[in-house]
């Protein structure tokens, strides 16, 4: 039997279906560390967890510690420290090395956890990146800028998704972007070769330093281009087969970058751009299952749960690859302006047309607050054999599927 600590600081939509497929596997019992009351859980969870504990700060590695020593007092131990969230990877290496608990080490962690590291590593390995550099002054930010060269990301070296992230355009634009947000030793800044091209990512599964799985989807556009700008759409497409020799290179740069961080066992979101000249450019990697629905397209487009993959991956060290069956895309709905979503416009009618072509979504709600980010306020999953079939409903939902805001 597997002792479990699952760590969910808040009781958010996403971390509470990883948390329900653990409660799934067999011969495991499962604890919570929160930094919310048990009652924010559903019932249905907290009837079916071993035990839970408050935390007050989940990212402060110590008292993380303590609030796992506690719950571990009452389980008889701890097999496995598990979560999602990004922010909390380094913390919960820190607590596996010092109570002895198997799983990423705190080398590992930082390897991926900190952008500027990551980058040094892959391209002390040869594989290639984006041009960067830490700066932690002002002066030697406005230097790193003269040599890689502009337009160019500003964002912090620890940073998750596209959050907090910035381009700039010219030396004008950084000291603005530097006054806003000081620079100094202690709190430095990354500064990034800005890529024109398509993004995509690598989601993979590694288990005892094999890496047995991989998936492959396209951005269209940009989260970064999202996030910039507020009319644009988000949408991914995982197109049915990923053979190709359009992705030779990164069928071989994805695991070689993994071995170069130090992925033992685990799921893992690596996003890279294919340059305009067709070149490769890894952008970053993160050692955890993929946000923003992608373990849901995952699940769809191979026909298998991959929340409880995630769960038995970590838990029992299991895995055994499934064919890809399907294409699979998502469209991310997002509003325009004003400050809470009316209603939802087309999405009936075009219903009726798409059929069985839709498989999962979550319409946005009236009086639901606008999201500034760039999954939106909502988003809708298809599936189907044919990628092209994906392809066309993704078209019509992007045209004709509106929400409305006031």
């Amino acid at each position: 039997m597997r002792r479990v600590v699952f760590a969910v600081p808040y009781a958010m939509e996403s971390t509470l279906r990883f948390l329900r497929a653990a409660l799934e596997v067999p011969e495991a019992v499962v604890g919570v560390v929160s930094q919310e009351e048990a009652s924010r859980l559903p019932a249905e969870l907290r009837a079916r967890l071993a035990g839970h504990l408050r935390v007050p700060d989940m990212l402060d590695a110590r008292a993380l510690e303590a609030g796992v020593r506690r719950l571990g007092a009452g389980l008889g131990g701890v097999d496995r420290l598990l979560g999602i969230l990004e922010q909390l990877q380094e913390p919960m290496a820190e607590v596996r090395e010092r109570l002895r608990i198997p799983g990423m080490g705190v080398e590992e962690a930082r390897n991926f956890r900190d952008k500027a590291r990551m980058k040094d590593l892959l391209r002390q390995h040869g594989l290639p990146c984006a041009g960067h550099g830490l700066a932690r002054s002002r002066d030697e930010a406005l230097a790193l800028a003269e040599e890689i060269g502009f337009p160019l990301i500003v964002k912090p070296p620890a940073g998750a998704g596209a959050r907090q992230t910035f381009r700039v355009e010219d030396a004008v634009q950084l000291q603005a972007a530097l006054r806003a947000w000081p620079v100094q030793a202690g709190e430095p800044v990354l500064l990034e070769e800005f890529i024109t091209g398509r993004e995509h990512s690598f989601d993979s599964v590694s288990l005892h330093g094999r890496h047995l799985f991989h998936s492959i989807s396209v951005y269209s556009p940009t989260p970064l281009e999202v996030v910039e700008q507020p009319w644009l759409q988000w949408a991914v497409l995982l197109p049915r087969d990923i053979s190709g020799p359009e992705f030779e290179d990164i069928r071989r740069a994805g695991p070689a970058a993994l071995d170069v961080l130090g992925m033992v066992t685990g799921m893992t979101h690596m996003e890279w751009f294919r340059r305009t000249d067709g070149s490769l450019a890894i952008s970053e990697v993160a050692a955890r299952p993929p946000g923003a629905q992608f373990t849901s397209l995952l699940s769809w487009a191979h026909d298998r749960d991959f929340y409880r993959v995630w769960a038995e991956l970590q838990i029992h060290e299991r895995f055994e690859p499934p064919p890809r069956l399907y294409a699979a895309g998502a469209v991310y709905l997002r509003g325009q302006g004003g400050r809470a979503v009316a209603g939802v416009r087309g999405f009936e009618e075009l219903r009726r047309e798409l059929g069985d072509l839709v498989v999962e979504g979550r319409l946005p709600r009236p009086g639901q607050p606008r999201s500034t980010g760039y999954e939106g306020e909502g988003y809708l999953i298809l599936r189907h054999p044919e990628t092209r079939a994906v392809e066309e409903g993704m078209r019509r939902i992007l045209e004709r599927v509106k929400v409305e805001t006031v």
